[in-house]
């Protein structure tokens, strides 16, 4: 079986999987929360750790065709939304290689143990809206 490291991240405000709270996002990594993902609202990431990805496929999204990985938890398995891998749009190109973090899916925790208003747990409505399948 092979040995699980974690990365821990140490700023101020981190996003957790609600699965498992393993650490997912610095808040200095967000771009944008105004994103949908399968479950409601998203949220883009420059940049996340502790997640696997699944294979490339062709989506078409709202904004248009992309080719998107999954991601998942490294620890627990949850499906935390996923990876811009490409963009076919000239005005979408913005978001290749950058990340979707389904805002049902993710805990914001704050320094000093306190919980942000984006705590959420696993639980989803239909697919919809801007950047989901």
């Amino acid at each position: 079986m092979p040995i699980l490291f974690t990365q821990f991240l140490d700023g101020e405000s981190i996003y957790s999987c609600c699965g498992c709270a393993a650490n997912i996002a610095d808040n200095d990594e967000l771009v944008s929360k105004a994103f949908q993902g399968r479950h409601g609202r998203a949220y883009l990431f420059s940049n996340v750790v502790n997640v696997t990805h699944g294979p490339a496929e062709e989506r078409m999204l709202i904004t248009g065709m992309h080719t998107v990985c999954d991601i998942q938890c490294s620890v627990c398995g949850n499906v935390l939304g996923w990876k811009y891998e490409s963009a076919y749009e000239e005005s979408q190109k913005y978001k290749e290689g950058k990340y979707i973090l389904e805002k049902a899916r993710v805990v914001l925790k704050r320094s000093g143990g306190e919980t942000g208003d984006d705590t959420r747990v696993v639980g989803g409505s239909s697919p919809s809206d801007d950047d989901s399948e």
